[in-house]
C-alpha cells in the first residue's frame, strides 16, 4: 500500500494561502525522497480561508455582488453543496476589503454577511456554516439584522446610519418585516469565545485591531450595550454573555439571539465538513500549520484542531508543523498534540524576506521533514 502524508494547513497570512502551503510541502517532500501520496486538506477555523477551504473539501463557489464593510458593493462568495452552506463573514465585511489606512471602525457594517446569507436560502442552504473571523465590523451584528428587515429607529423615529457607534441613538428595533429563517439551522464557527460587552467585549478587545482608538471604544461599547438592550427585550433572551456573542464585533450576538445559532470551534466544523477523519485512514504524518504558532494556537487555532483530531482516529497519526515563527516551548507543543515544529523563521530571520520567499522556504522546511519522519 502506498504511504500516504494528510496536509492540513491553514493559511500563512499575508504570504501563502493554505492550498499554496500543501502545495508546498508535497513538493518538498517529494524532493526529500518520499515518493508516496499526499493528501492536500487546506483548513481555515472560520475566518479568512473558510470558504477556500470548503471548496478544496468539494464544496461550490457561489460568486455575488454585496454591501461590503462601508457600504460599496463588493465582490463575495460562499461555499454550497446540497443544503449546506459555508459562509465567511470576512468576504462581506472584512478587514482585507478596506484600503490601508482606510479603516472604519465606527461605520463598518455587517449587512452584506446578511446578503450572503439570504442568496443561500434562496438556493436551499437548510444548514448554514457561518465563520466569524477577520471582520472589520463592531456592530453587534445590526447590519445582518437589517438585511433581514428589521428597522432600527432612533428616538424621533429616523433609520440610523451604519455602524456600532450610530447605536448609541437607537431608540427603537421593529422586527414586523423579518425574515422568518427558522427553518434554517446555523452553526457559529468561531474560536473566539469573548462576551459582546465589558473588558473582554467586542469593543474593548477586538475594536482597537480595527482601527479604534480609545474614545472611539467608548462610544462603541456604549452602543453595543444599547443594542443588546433593546435587541434582548425585542426577541424576549440574553445571549450577551454566552461565549462567541463578542465574535465578529458582535456579529455572534446577533447569530446567537435572533438565528438561534449554534456555537462551535471553527476548525472542528471544518474538519467535519472536510472529512477529515476518513482522510486519516492509513496516513504516516499529518503536516499542519500557519504563519504564528503561539498563545493564540493553543485556544483552538487551526493546527490545534488538527492535532486534537489526529490524536483521536484510531489508531493515533503523529502530527507536525510548518509555520512562519513559532513563539511556543516544545513542552506547549506536546502538550498541544504537535511533536515538532518547523519554522520559516529559522532559516531566514529577516521577516520581510520570510514573508516574501515564504513558498521556497516552506519547500525547504519539508524536506526537513521527509528527513526526519519518512525514511
Amino acid at each position: 500500500m502506498n504511504e500516504q502524508v494528510v496536509v492540513a494547513s491553514d493559511k500563512f497570512k499575508g504570504s501563502l494561502p493554505a492550498a499554496e502551503v500543501a502545495a508546498r510541502v508535497a513538493a518538498g517532500l517529494a524532493r526529500g525522497g518520499f515518493g508516496g501520496e499526499v493528501v492536500a486538506v487546506p483548513v481555515a477555523d472560520g475566518g479568512d480561508g473558510t470558504v477556500d477551504a470548503a471548496v478544496a473539501a468539494g464544496y461550490r463557489r457561489v460568486e455575488l455582488g454585496v454591501r461590503g464593510p462601508v457600504g460599496k458593493p463588493v465582490t463575495a462568495s460562499f461555499a454550497l453543496r446540497g443544503d449546506i452552506a459555508v459562509i465567511e463573514a470576512a468576504q462581506a465585511c472584512g478587514l482585507a476589503l478596506l484600503p490601508p489606512g482606510e479603516l472604519a471602525p465606527l461605520t463598518a457594517t455587517t449587512r452584506g454577511v446578511g446578503e450572503l446569507i439570504l442568496t443561500a436560502v434562496r438556493m436551499g442552504a437548510k444548514r448554514i456554516v457561518l465563520g466569524v473571523g477577520g471582520s472589520a465590523t463592531s456592530d453587534g451584528g445590526a447590519g445582518l439584522i437589517q438585511a433581514f428587515g428589521a428597522r432600527l429607529n432612533d428616538a424621533s423615529g429616523y433609520e440610523l446610519p451604519p455602524g456600532g457607534a450610530a447605536l448609541g441613538r437607537l431608540g427603537k428595533i421593529d422586527l414586523s418585516r423579518l425574515r422568518d429563517l427558522s427553518g434554517v439551522e446555523f452553526l457559529l464557527a468561531s474560536d473566539v469565545d469573548n462576551p459582546l460587552l465589558g473588558p473582554h467585549g467586542a469593543a474593548a478587545v477586538y475594536a482597537p485591531q480595527k482601527g479604534a482608538s480609545p474614545d472611539d471604544v467608548r462610544v462603541l461599547e456604549a452602543g453595543l450595550e444599547r443594542w443588546a438592550d433593546l435587541a434582548e427585550e425585542a426577541a424576549s433572551s440574553r445571549v450577551r454573555d454566552a461565549p462567541g456573542a463578542g465574535a465578529a464585533g458582535g456579529l455572534g450576538f446577533a447569530a446567537l439571539l435572533f438565528l438561534g445559532a449554534r456555537m462551535r470551534p471553527g476548525i472542528e466544523v471544518l474538519l467535519e465538513l472536510a472529512s477529515f477523519g476518513e482522510r486519516l485512514d492509513g496516513a504516516r504524518l499529518v503536516i499542519t500549520g500557519e504563519g504564528s504558532l503561539d498563545e493564540q494556537t493553543l485556544r483552538g487555532k487551526a493546527p490545534a484542531g488538527v492535532a486534537r483530531a489526529a490524536a483521536a482516529h484510531e489508531p493515533p497519526v503523529p502530527v507536525v508543523a510548518v509555520a512562519g515563527r513559532s513563539t511556543l516551548t516544545d513542552s506547549q507543543l506536546r502538550e498541544a498534540g504537535i511533536a515538532a515544529a518547523y519554522t520559516v523563521s529559522d532559516l531566514e530571520p529577516d521577516a520581510d524576506r520570510s514573508m516574501a520567499e515564504a513558498g521556497p522556504l516552506v519547500e525547504l522546511l519539508a524536506e526537513r521533514i521527509a528527513a526526519d519522519w519518512l525514511r
